[in-house]
């Protein structure tokens, strides 16, 4: 039943994603990613909160799937920035600051070195 839950919140997610980039870029034009970056700061919000509130020692006790719905489903398909902050702040918080550091800056520069690789793939003849 966890797979349907995360399915599930990963549809909302992901529905919440494409019409939140389509109102703004609407509004503001598709020169800047406006939407992208406030989708990424309100999911890396909402984990927080969420994580924060249910998590142990937080203010409510919900069953694990329900975090699992909201954390991995709908912040997963709403933005997976939300998780890679998440992760980071925690790293942070434990103290791992050099892990955090590898973490950012090998997601940062990872990622966009294989975006670029995978587009040069796709165009090559």
């Amino acid at each position: 039943m966890t797979y349907a839950w995360v399915a599930l919140g990963g549809a909302l997610g992901s529905m919440a994603r494409f019409w939140m980039a389509n109102a703004v870029a609407a509004v503001t034009g598709a020169a800047f990613p406006w939407g992208t970056l406030g989708i990424n700061i309100i999911g890396s919000f909402v984990i927080g909160l969420f994580f924060a509130l249910t998590g142990p020692g937080g203010r409510f006790d919900v069953p694990s799937d329900a975090r699992i719905f909201v954390m991995v489903g709908i912040c997963g398909g709403f933005t997976t920035f939300s998780s890679f902050s998440l992760q980071t702040l925690l790293m942070l918080q434990d103290g791992q600051i050099v892990r955090a550091g590898a973490y950012i800056l090998g997601s940062v520069v990872l990622c966009l070195l294989f975006v670029w690789l995978g587009t040069l793939l796709a165009f090559a003849r």
